[in-house]
């Protein structure tokens, strides 16, 4: 009775929020959030961060949420497209919407990964339009299907004011495929045979990914001009004469050349220096000259500060820019470099903090929790040291995820949050969002829309109520992905958690795999005797007693920290 008479205000606070909120949706976008509590947690509350242990959410923009219905169709891509391959309607304001909706602080997310924004080519490839954002036309502007610019700036703000960091997806590697409407860049800047072979270095680099893939000649450090069509465009919106302006301040600033790579390098951190994103997912990064992502990363790292010096009330931690490097099939046994066959690359000695981790699915199939947990804290606590990797269960392009028929979905949210490294959670993970869907070919299933309607269903209420347990845990506890691993027993299975860097200090216990109800369990000192602690699984508090606690939780799971 007496946490119902504490929860009765609560619910009437939350319905009078809904109703005022309801009532002005007309409004512009308010940048003020409602007070939530989660369990134990106060959501307003931004802890510890540290990139090493972040719990990233990735979402395709088209796929997520439709919050502007009057950019449904633009640029006329209006030609019949294969199922799931046209632009379905999401956007930036329907990011924008489930940030305030208080849908990422309840799933523990501090990071929002979101696919390139930038505009796209306009004409139709094959069956495909290109929704995922990954066919540049433009590198200069936001695709209108997406939103435009002073929405991004928005959702910026507004992720920012929830203790949310902004990963910006990018393209360097490629321009998009040719089309009707969409001409081959010069050749000077591009190249569009030999196909890649993969057999060495240069054959992975300097070739293109597939056919009509145009490849950017990254190699050159020669000064080129920009395409006649690229100034036709800018020319037409009535922005050459800005764009031009902006081009020579950065060449003459930075002493670099004109060439291919930089050019791209000067309109990739114009996005941090005019909206303060805070780190980038770099696309195809094995097939670009690792020289170039270490220029990309000391420019980037310099816009950082200078948007930081001039918004500094929006500034959302003190970390510096962070790159996370998509090296297509690195797995965490490499350490730190990736084998070409005829020469190894350390990619974290050219400008990466993080590199994800294809290994992740494998492992979670093959090693049980310790063997899985062990491994990875042994390896990012020796080898790879201040840096990380970034796991995950299921993605973009990765056709063979570690659950695709979504079988093993609890399964798959206690191994991905608990295990040390940073968290990728793809959008739709945490409600078991279709990976398998009748119709399409190709990648497109693993793209569906965000399946909004299953939140009605009282399994997919089960199944997040799980995800947001583990995630705000692993939120408030850097010591999950960024500590180190010890095993406490192995029948019960119990680990603790400890991390102690730059002036952070934090411990946590869990427990997997235990009996429901009543249980007595040994610490191993984790806690100080007579500490007050919560398992923030069950909300059940307890105390250390001769250097045991007891819990009587209907729950096989515990995750316990000391009361503050």
């Amino acid at each position: 009775m007496k946490n119902l008479k504490k929860t009765i205000p609560f619910l009437f606070l939350l319905i009078i929020l809904a109703c005022k909120k309801e009532s002005k949706k007309e409004e512009p976008i308010k940048l003020e959030t409602p007070k939530l509590i989660k369990g134990n947690y106060d959501l307003n509350e931004n802890p510890h961060f540290v990139w090493e242990g972040a719990n990233v959410y990735f979402l395709l923009t088209d796929r997520f949420k439709n919050g502007d219905t009057s950019n449904d169709i633009v640029l006329n891509r209006t030609k019949k497209a294969g199922k799931l391959r046209k632009f379905e309607g999401g956007d930036i304001k329907g990011i924008i919407k489930k940030i305030e909706d208080g849908y990422f602080r309840e799933l523990g997310i501090n990071v929002i990964w979101i696919s390139p924004i930038v505009e796209q080519v306009h004409g139709l490839v094959g069956d495909t339009y290109s929704f995922h954002g990954y066919w540049a036309k433009d590198w200069t502007k936001i695709d209108p299907n997406f939103g435009t610019s002073k929405e991004f700036k928005n959702f910026i703000k507004i992720a920012h004011q929830n203790g949310i960091r902004i990963l910006f997806d990018v393209v360097l590697n490629h321009t998009g495929p040719v089309t009707s409407e969409d001409p081959l860049w010069p050749y000077e800047w591009v190249r569009t045979d030999p196909k890649c072979t993969y057999d060495n270095y240069y054959s992975t680099i300097r070739c293109t990914l597939a056919q009509n893939f145009p490849d950017i000649i990254t190699e050159s450090n020669k000064e080129v001009k920009l395409p006649e069509a690229l100034i036709a465009k800018w020319k037409s919106e009535g922005r050459y004469e800005f764009e031009i302006a902006e081009l020579d301040i950065f060449f003459t600033k930075t002493g670099l050349k004109r060439s291919p790579q930089n050019y791209i390098i000067k309109w990739l951190t114009d996005y941090i220096r005019e909206f303060g994103i805070d780190g980038y997912r770099v696309d195809t990064v094995k097939h670009v000259e690792e020289n170039i992502w270490k220029t990309l990363a000391e420019q980037a790292k310099i816009a950082f500060t200078e948007w930081k010096s001039k918004n500094q009330d929006q500034v959302v931690d003190d970390n510096d820019f962070y790159l996370v490097g998509e090296v297509y099939n690195y797995s965490i046994d490499e350490k730190r470099e990736f084998n070409f066959g005829d020469r190894k690359v350390d990619y974290y000695a050219n400008g990466f903090d993080n590199l994800i981790n294809f290994q992740f699915k494998h492992d979670a199939t093959l090693l049980n929790y310790e063997e899985l947990f062990s491994k990875y804290s042994q390896i990012l606590n020796t080898t790879l040291i201040s840096k990380s990797v970034v796991n995950y269960i299921s993605s973009h392009d990765d056709s063979k995820p570690f659950d695709k028929m979504r079988r093993k979905t609890f399964e798959s949210a206690t191994k991905l949050l608990l295990t040390p490294g940073v968290s990728q959670v793809y959008y739709g993970d945490e409600i078991a969002r279709p990976l398998s869907v009748s119709g399409t070919h190709g990648d497109a299933s693993l793209r569906s829309l965000m399946n909004w309607d299953s939140m009605e269903n009282n399994e997919t209420k089960v199944l997040l109520n799980h995800w947001q347990k583990l995630g705000l845990f692993r939120k408030y506890h850097p010591a999950i992905g960024a500590g180190k691993h010890k095993m406490i027993s192995e029948l019960p299975y119990l680990f603790s958690r400890e991390y102690n860097k730059n002036g952070i200090s934090d411990k946590v216990l869990v427990g997997l795999d235990l009996s429901k109800g009543k249980k007595s369990l040994k610490i191993d000192a984790v806690f100080p005797e007579g500490t007050k602690v919560i398992d923030q699984y069950s909300g059940i508090e307890t105390v250390v007693v001769n250097d045991s606690i007891s819990i009587d939780s209907d729950f096989e799971i515990i995750l316990l920290e000391s009361k503050k």
